[in-house]
């Protein structure tokens, strides 16, 4: 078995969904990856990770609507230092994830037809952010 670490360090535009679905495909072919397993960890706790529909952008959009739903922006929140925006990312990370576990088969993420992995952001501005990377399986 074989193991490779990594990081990928993405830009975001600010609220929404970021598809890295790509980016990760391309750092599981130049690891040399065949089968086993990806693990991404986030390293924010003001953005997550989710694995979503890629096919129709009204499904990120009302994503991101019924978010902001659940965490306003001023919901009255104690702590405030870092802007309007923070706690409630912070509310939206906590309801998702900083971790995925995704089979790769035949070095290609084992995802579904309509899936790929997303960076949800929930800063209003732009940011970059870091992707710790493992795999674990066979190479090529």
């Amino acid at each position: 078995m074989h193991q490779s670490l990594g990081e990928l360090t993405i830009r975001t535009g600010g609220r929404g969904f970021i598809d890295v679905t790509p980016a990760l495909g391309d750092w599981l072919r130049a690891e040399g990856a065949g089968d086993g397993l990806l693990t991404i960890l986030l390293r924010h706790t003001s953005a997550s990770l989710v694995i979503q529909e890629n096919a129709d952008p009204d499904v990120l959009s009302d994503l991101t609507d019924a978010l902001d739903g659940l965490a306003p922006e001023h919901g009255g929140y104690r702590h405030s230092a870092e802007g309007p925006d923070d706690m409630p990312a912070h509310i939206k990370a906590a309801l998702t994830s900083p971790t995925l576990s995704i089979p790769v088969a035949g070095g290609r993420l084992a995802l579904g037809t309509w899936q790929a992995v997303y960076i949800a952001e929930h800063r209003t501005r732009p940011h970059s952010r870091r992707l710790a990377l493992h795999f674990f399986g066979e190479k090529r």
